[in-house]
């Protein structure tokens, strides 16, 4: 065997490692090689004809230096394959390979020639399939979960009424708008958005260093620390999901000291950080709704505790007072001890005074019966006046002596402890002081809060309010302004219409009407009382009026009544009487001709 190195090692056809020797070359013909020749020629062998691979196989013994390079086998059950995965390629990797896990790897075989073995360069990393990326997944969980970081015993309780809500999301997705949206309609709180990448290779670490930085945030910084956090991203694949599955990102959610939820996805979708946060949201909307409570039922809530209270106390205050007037009900009234002996004084009142008078008549009498000298009697009124003097000295001494008695009885208050207690109830009141001072600043900074919102909302209900004004006035001046074209055009056709209508109508009733009857040789006859039919009825007048079509003539017709046949009618101006003659007897429905005359054109003849 020889070993031969040619020109063009990309091609396996241009080099011939080993060839049979001639049978006239000796043993000593073929040239040595170095071990390093023989390893470079071979790895140029290696790498032309796998330039670029796509390997399947089950993720073995990884590795990861503090240098930042990824190694780990790949392997079935005849073969195992060293893979590398440089640190520039590694940090890009959206899964990072890990043992037991079907992958997929796209890369470069080439050879180490330091261990004399070939290995796979890894350019990207792959599951095979779902199932092998669920695999993963629940290899992951079962791991993180054996280390105690989704123990419900680590989680913290979500606050009742955050001060300030941190959400961890996109800026430009609708996740955040939603989520705004709902905490400005339930209750107005201040929002610290914290913008990170919710899909792709940058996702994890975004949110991994997010949830951490928002948890090394200090109390009364120029950043407010938040008394919340909210993890939210939309429905998506799994792939897109996979970000929220990093082991880092569920590392920095169970170290934190801030209660977390996370409303990742839709309510189908679980992620590990769904296991390692503080209250699982099933949308982000729903995480709001978690987040805070409705205002409108809160002060509701407050004013039906205050309403309770209020009866409460009032029943508490009424209670005893209708059960004192009930045990007073019970003994009845004081004066009906005293009616009686009233009563008795009423009845024995009068009898009273005489019966004084009779009381002093007897005395008097008896005690000049005696006939005492009067300073007897003033020696017996002083000895009276001494006795009283001694019983009110006496009683003064009892007195005096029950009250010391009692007094000695009470207990002592000395002035030391009068003193303490006063020290006690000022350093009582002191700390309750400095916890009044921060409630009341408080309760002023929620309700300038509130106030602000209410007119930023009413602004903007204002400015709402007045732009569809101006959009409904010009509207309705645009519809009043074609309204008035329309009109404007179709007023002179209307007009035209009518005119031609009632100018036909007009011609209509001169057509019918009786003018143009009379225009064919035709008289009305009219008497006082109205139109004349007949002969006699014409003759039983005194005057005629003859309507022709041009005018009125007046005339008097003679003969008397009940004298129609043969009479005449005397105009008034004409020289002569025309003679009426009786009516030749004639075919029913024709007119005679008229007497003295031609027949016009028509066929009716005049009267005259």
């Amino acid at each position: 065997m020889r070993l031969e190195h040619r020109a063009g090692l990309g091609d396996t056809n241009g080099m011939e490692l080993f060839e049979d020797a001639s049978p006239d070359a000796g043993p000593g013909n073929a040239p040595p090689l170095s071990v390093s020749e023989i390893s470079g020629a071979v790895r140029r062998v290696i790498e032309g004809e796998f330039g670029r691979v796509r390997v399947r196989g089950e993720v073995g013994r990884v590795s990861r230096p503090s240098s930042g390079h990824l190694y780990f086998d790949l392997k079935d059950d005849r073969a195992v394959i060293a893979a590398v995965c440089w640190r520039d390629n590694a940090c890009r990797l959206p899964h990072r390979p890990e043992e037991g896990i079907e992958v997929i790897v796209t890369g470069r075989l080439t050879t180490f020639p330091g261990q004399s073995k070939y290995q796979l360069l890894v350019e990207s990393v792959e599951p095979a399939g779902i199932g092998a990326l669920m695999a993963m997944l629940d290899q992951r969980r079962r791991l993180l979960a054996a280390e105690g970081l989704f123990d419900a015993a680590r989680k913290r309780p979500i606050p009742y009424l955050p001060d300030v809500i941190a959400v961890v999301t996109s800026p430009s997705g609708a996740v955040i708008r939603d989520i705004l949206h709902r905490l400005r309609d339930r209750f107005p709180s201040r929002v610290l958005i914290w913008p990170v990448a919710v899909q792709g290779a940058q996702s994890a670490p975004q949110v991994a260093a997010a949830v951490a930085r928002l948890n090394a945030i200090e109390a009364g910084g120029a950043i407010p620390r938040p008394d919340l956090i909210i993890v939210a991203r939309g429905g998506g694949s799994v792939e897109d999901l996979w970000g929220f599955n990093d082991e880092a990102v569920v590392r920095a959610v169970a170290a934190g000291t801030i209660p977390l939820i996370s409303a990742v996805g839709h309510e189908t979708d679980t992620t590990l950080i769904d296991h390692a946060a503080d209250l699982r949201a099933p949308t982000p909307t729903a995480a709001a709704e978690l987040a805070v409570p409705v205002l409108a039922e809160l002060g509701a809530r407050v004013s039906d505790s205050q309403a309770r209270l209020w009866r409460s106390v009032q029943a508490r205050i009424d209670r005893p007072a209708q059960r004192l007037g009930d045990l007073g009900r019970g003994l009845g009234r004081p004066q009906a001890l005293t009616d009686a002996a009233r009563q008795r004084l009423d009845l024995t009142g009068p009898r009273l005074e005489p019966m004084l008078r009779s009381f002093m008549r007897d005395r008097r009498r008896s005690t000049e019966s005696l006939d005492l000298p009067l300073y007897a009697l003033r020696s017996f009124m002083a000895d009276r006046r001494a006795g009283y003097d001694r019983a009110a000295q006496a009683l003064k001494l009892a007195a005096r002596r029950e009250g010391d008695r009692r007094g000695a009885a009470l207990p002592v208050v000395r002035a030391a402890a009068v003193r303490m207690a006063l020290a006690a109830a000022g350093r009582r009141l002191e700390g309750q002081r400095d916890r009044i001072e921060p409630a009341l600043a408080r309760r002023q900074e929620a309700e300038a809060r509130r106030l602000r919102g209410l007119g930023s909302r009413l602004e903007a209900a204002r400015g709402r309010m007045i732009a569809t004004a101006r959009r409904d006035h010009a509207e309705r001046r645009a519809a009043l302004e074609a309204s008035a074209r329309r009109l404007a055009a179709l007023g002179p056709r209307l007009a035209g219409d009518r005119r031609q209508a009632l100018d036909a109508l007009d011609r209509l009733r001169q057509t019918l009407g009786h003018t143009e009857t009379l225009r064919r040789g035709f008289v009305i006859v009219r008497g006082p009382e109205g139109l004349l039919t007949s002969a006699a009825a014409a003759a039983r007048v005194a005057r005629l009026d003859l309507e022709f079509h041009d005018g009125h003539l007046g005339a008097v017709p003679e003969g008397g009544p009940g004298e129609a046949t043969g009479t005449e009618v005397q105009v008034p101006g004409a020289n002569e009487a025309v003679p009426a003659e009786p009516p030749k007897p004639r075919p029913p429905g024709r007119t005679a001709p008229p007497r003295g005359g031609k027949p016009t054109s028509s066929g009716q003849g005049s009267l005259f």
